[in-house]
């Protein structure tokens, strides 16, 4: 289930800035996304502050769930908390990690309980 790009599809948006790729080193935060069998879809968000961006992001999906990222830094949240309070906020570039966050944001959209994070 790779990047989709078709806007009308629900999916948990990963919010970029301008021109912004993904680097290798993160793209474990997408294999636990697709490992729960969720779609998502980067979409350009204007807005500079990490938490500010994966709050747009979460405003933005169908399934209520954003993703920002900043260097190391990943912010996943949900649209029904309070904008400057996303669920998880992390710093991190192990690989496993990520891989359990994006399975996290995913879980968030099926209801399930979230896998432990070391």
């Amino acid at each position: 289930m790779a990047n989709q790009s078709n806007q009308d599809r629900p999916a948990i948006i990963i919010g970029v800035l301008q021109d912004e790729q993904l680097p290798d080193s993160q793209k474990s935060l997408l294999y636990g996304i697709e490992e729960e069998e969720i779609p998502y879809a980067f979409q350009t968000i204007a807005a500079s502050d990490v938490i500010d961006r994966a709050y747009q992001s979460a405003l933005a999906s169908k399934l209520s769930v954003g993703i920002a990222l900043e260097g190391s830094r990943v912010v996943v949240h949900y649209k029904n908390l309070r904008p400057t309070k996303p669920l998880f906020d992390l710093t991190t570039s192990d690989r496993a990690q990520l891989k359990i966050l994006g399975a996290n944001a995913a879980r968030l959209v099926k209801g399930l309980p979230f896998k432990k994070q070391d």
